[in-house]
């Protein structure tokens, strides 16, 4: 699960950030709304942690912002104001939870897992294509019933790929899928990765199913 967090206070945001990588989380982080906005227009999030009073674009214009844009993954908000005015307010506007600052970060996490699992009717967790099977609680990836080891990078590129079947996906959306904002992208490194997926994926079958579209990017379908 990819959450993005958008928070002012640098310490709260990178404790935050640290503590939910432990538990398994790919994290972004963002110190102000502006840039919390070019992170939502570059990249899908199964939930977004938006602080409410931010520099330059407030939470709540986010908020509005990602449900006018069709954006329908849990929204918490995070504000250190506890009024019922302010409450009703970001709920009004889409929010699902919010959470009044300081809180304690075991319930931080557990408000994400009650959110998370409210969406689990959305949640495709077993994804096949052909004779291939990814599954999304367990990550283990199958073909032929035969397990398939694959690094995190491999396994969140092959996810993606999965999910947009039929699909031409731009070496820039995987980039953005399987690497953090800090880290800094080369040229060639999907081009890297996708070749050490096939020597997993397809090398050993007849069937292959990840096919690159030259100067567009790769698609994951079978073969007609």
């Amino acid at each position: 699960m990819r959450i993005l967090i958008v928070e002012d206070q640098e310490r709260l945001r990178m404790i935050i950030k640290e503590r939910l990588s432990v538990h398994g989380y790919m994290v972004d982080a963002a110190k102000d709304g502006e840039e919390g906005l070019s992170y939502i227009q570059a990249t899908p999030y199964d939930l977004y942690i938006l602080d409410i009073m931010l520099p330059h674009i407030s939470g709540l214009t986010l908020l509005k912002y990602l449900r006018n844009h069709q954006h329908h993954q849990p929204i918490l908000l995070l504000t250190a104001k506890d009024t019922v005015d302010d409450r009703v307010t970001g709920l009004d506007l889409g929010a699902d939870d919010y959470l009044v600052k300081p809180f304690a970060f075991e319930e931080l996490l557990a408000r994400i897992r009650s959110l998370l699992r409210r969406k689990e009717h959305e949640y495709q967790e077993i994804i096949t294509l052909e004779d291939l099977t990814l599954n999304r609680t367990t990550r283990e990836v199958t073909r032929q019933e035969q397990l398939i080891s694959l690094t995190k990078k491999e396994y969140a590129i092959l996810e993606y790929l999965m999910l947009h079947a039929g699909e031409v996906v731009s070496r820039e959306s995987l980039e953005n899928i399987s690497s953090t904002f800090d880290y800094e992208g080369y040229s060639n490194v999907i081009d890297v990765y996708i070749r050490f997926l096939r020597k997993k994926i397809d090398d050993p079958y007849k069937i292959k199913l990840i096919h690159t579209m030259r100067g567009y990017g790769y698609v994951m379908k079978v073969n007609a």
